[in-house]
């Protein structure tokens, strides 16, 4: 996946890896053949004596390091611009992919681990492929040319690499076989602590409303420890590495000058060869352990890579249609009404057991109220999701204006749609952008007209921004109900043909609950408008109730003729008035 994700999203800067290529090419043999230039201005002038041919050799020496410098900025340059542009096409596409998932692949992936696979995964990858265009190019350069050179200044003495290059490969190996494992664990660690972090931030009032600081102290102290853990074994090993290599190095260096001098004294080697040859040796042990470092960190970026690959492979389960039915041809020209209906409707998770709903069959007038209800569990939610294609229904048809909602373009679908989810989030920005949210070209008027409907114009009017009151993520500068309010008011302002409320008005006390409604009636007399609702006293008005038990519907009428003769919901408006307050 490592290979295929590079050659993929590296293709369109194939001109500037040619060049980066090249340059690295240059700096390499610059490098190699600086020593020999050395090697001649010791044996041919220090030696002899000769001034002029010092300054001659040394000025070429000197342009030869210079362009080499050159070299090694521009493919530093070349080489950083390819990965960064690498890790932010890459990151685009990961978001253009989890945009698409439906709240089935969500869920199957997890939040925390979708963060960490945007994020660290392809940070990973990216860096593997800097140092990669630095180094894995100039290294077998540097090493296939070291060889070539020394054996040039002597060839008896290059026997030592025989021995020396190996002894260093496999110290170098059995260290990177030791670190494979560690590298493997530390992904999944990651996840671990963004999960517990994730959890601890988003629940704080929760944890503190409980007093579990300690025990959330705790489990953050365990992921933390069981990262901290598996890092400080990777970098034990790699701690291990550079003075393994140093003693190899100076080790190799004292048998060359051992048994160079011999040679020296022999009369068959001169002393700028030997110091050349050393210079060789340095370049091609530095190119062996710059090699295996590299692949030291490959196997950490091919696990990332691979979970950066199962996100891209991943196909959402809600697809467009080929031939999408266009929303002017409904109604015989004239637009979308907004009939929902739902016929023999099933939903099941992969790999379940059992439905999660199942057999359901009603319709959704425009112009009408239809209220769910029903206990915990009993798939309220769930219904609601497929009619805008959170997911899609396993069997049946879920059909809007008699067209299946999956026949519509999901940007078509969506516009129909003023969505209120159970838990009701803003968007950092202004109270305006996110009124906006649904419907950029809105005025102020309007907005004003929703926050009216929604029950929210006062506290918006009351501070000294208005509608351009900073909201910060997740509008915690707000209280439940406020942000219940005007995730209603961005619904209204939308002005679409079905309302979706997703147990909306829960935060709400029962006065403002009632004016909400109240307001919003009017604001719907075209619409299809759907609530999901726990309190009977939200949903009694409604044109219709279905009442959900198991993901199925046992009951369907007015609350008068519910209360009458359906026991499901006689027990949950028991539950929560008497007999008498509910008739």
């Amino acid at each position: 996946m490592l290979v295929s994700l590079s050659r993929k999203y590296l293709r369109p800067y194939g001109g500037a890896i040619a060049i980066l290529l090249v340059l690295q090419l240059g700096q390499t043999l610059a490098s190699l053949y600086l020593p020999s230039l050395n090697a001649d201005i010791i044996d041919n002038g220090v030696i002899t004596g000769d001034i002029g041919y010092i300054w001659r050799i040394g000025g070429w020496m000197l342009a030869v390091s210079l362009a080499q410098v050159a070299c090694a900025i521009g493919a530093v340059v070349l080489g950083a611009k390819a990965a960064t542009s690498f890790g932010r096409d890459l990151r685009r596409d990961l978001f253009d992919a989890v945009q698409s998932f439906s709240a089935r692949e969500v869920g199957q992936f997890g939040a925390p681990s979708l963060i960490t696979r945007s994020t660290n995964d392809v940070q990973q990858v990216q860096m593997v492929l800097l140092m990669g265009f630095t180094i894995m190019v100039m290294a077998p350069i540097m090493a296939v040319g070291g060889v070539i050179m020394a054996l040039q200044q002597d060839v008896e003495l290059s026997a030592l690499l025989l021995v020396i290059v190996p002894v260093l490969a496999v110290a170098m190996g059995l260290l990177l076989w030791r670190m494979i494992p560690y590298f493997r664990a530390m992904q999944s660690r990651i996840d671990a602590i963004n999960g517990v972090l994730r959890e601890q931030i988003t629940g704080l009032r929760v944890v503190r409303a409980f007093v579990r600081e300690r025990r959330e102290v705790e489990r953050f102290g365990e992921a933390n420890t069981a990262l901290y853990d598996t890092s400080l074994g990777a970098g034990k090993l790699m701690a291990l590495a550079f003075p393994m290599v140093m003693l190899i190095m100076n080790a190799s260096s004292v048998a060359v000058l051992w048994f160079g001098a011999q040679q020296i004294d022999a009369g068959s080697m001169q002393v700028g060869s030997l110091t050349a040859f050393l210079s060789y040796l340095m370049q091609i042990l530095m190119a062996v352990m710059m090699s295996t470092m590299m692949v030291m960190m490959v196997p950490r970026a091919a696990v990332a890579a691979d979970r950066i690959g199962a996100v891209l492979g991943t196909t959402s389960s809600v697809v467009e249609p080929a031939d999408p039915v266009p929303l002017a041809s409904l109604g015989g020209g004239a637009g979308p009404r907004g009939v929902l209906r739902f016929d023999d409707v099933e939903f099941r998770y992969p790999g379940a057991d059992d439905a999660v709903l199942t057999g359901l069959t009603f319709e959704a007038r425009p112009g009408t109220v239809t209220a769910v209800i029903g206990s915990t569990g009993a798939g309220k939610t769930t219904l609601l999701g497929l009619v805008p294609r959170l997911f899609d229904a396993t069997a049946g048809t879920v059909s809007i204006d008699g067209v299946d909602v999956r026949r519509f373009a999901q940007g078509d679908l969506a516009s129909l749609m003023g969505l209120v989810p159970q838990k009701a989030y803003l968007f950092s920005g202004t109270i305006a952008s996110n009124l906006r949210f649904g419907r950029p070209d809105a005025t102020d008027e309007e907005l004003w007209e929703a926050l009216e409907v929604a029950q929210a114009r006062d506290f918006v009017a009351e501070g000294a921004d208005g509608l351009e009151a900073t909201v910060s993520q997740g509008g915690s500068t707000f209280s439940g109900g406020q942000r219940q309010r005007l995730a209603i008011a961005r619904a209204i302002a939308r002005k679409p043909r079905i309302y979706l409320f997703d147990d909306s008005f829960s935060a709400l006390d029962y006065a403002t609950d009632a004016r909400l409604r109240a307001a919003l009636a009017p604001q719907t007399t075209d619409a299809t408008v759907l609530v999901v609702a726990q309190r009977v006293a939200t949903i009694r008005d409604a044109d219709q109730i279905l009442v959900l038990d198991n993901g199925r519907i046992v009951g369907c009428g007015t609350h008068t003729e519910l209360l009458a003769s359906n026991a499901t919901y006689q027990e949950i408006v028991t539950s929560q008035m008497s007999l008498e307050e509910a008739a």
